[in-house]
């Protein structure tokens, strides 16, 4: 058999083996990947080397599977760095639109209260409370 006809018969066959796992994989949430944080509640001193990395406005670091930003607007802010979408752990913070969560993996984005922005998902992204005292940012559930 010549390689174009062999080609052709494996066509249909072969388009379906290759992008069934990708849509079905990409068309739900909670796919099992990793946990999203619970009972999150830990402490940066904003004066040591690990606080320094949030001295500007739009700074991130992350800490415990949380994504602790000081925001645009100069806000401390923290989000889960597992998305809501397929518990990737890639979220980070960007500085578009204002400063958005922003999932790697497949695009997802979400505001700074977590709310969804694209529609690659509906969940929301889970978001921690902040407590700045001094030089102390508590982040906590």
């Amino acid at each position: 058999m010549e390689r174009k006809a062999f080609l052709r018969t494996l066509g249909a066959g072969a388009a379906f083996a290759l992008t069934f796992p990708c849509v079905q994989g990409c068309s739900k949430d909670d796919d099992g990947g990793l946990p999203i944080p619970t009972g999150v509640d830990f402490t940066i001193d904003l004066t040591s080397s690990e606080g320094a990395q949030l001295q500007n406005n739009g700074d991130f670091i992350l800490k415990n599977e949380v994504v602790v930003v000081r925001n645009l607007q100069g806000n401390f802010i923290a989000a889960s760095q597992i998305c809501s979408h397929q518990q990737t752990d890639q979220v980070r913070f960007i500085d578009d639109d204002g400063g958005i969560f922003y999932c790697s993996t497949h695009g997802s984005r979400f505001s700074q209260n977590g709310a969804p922005l694209n529609t690659i998902t509906n969940n929301p992204l889970k978001i921690f409370n902040t407590e700045l005292n001094g030089d102390i940012l508590r982040v906590f559930e």
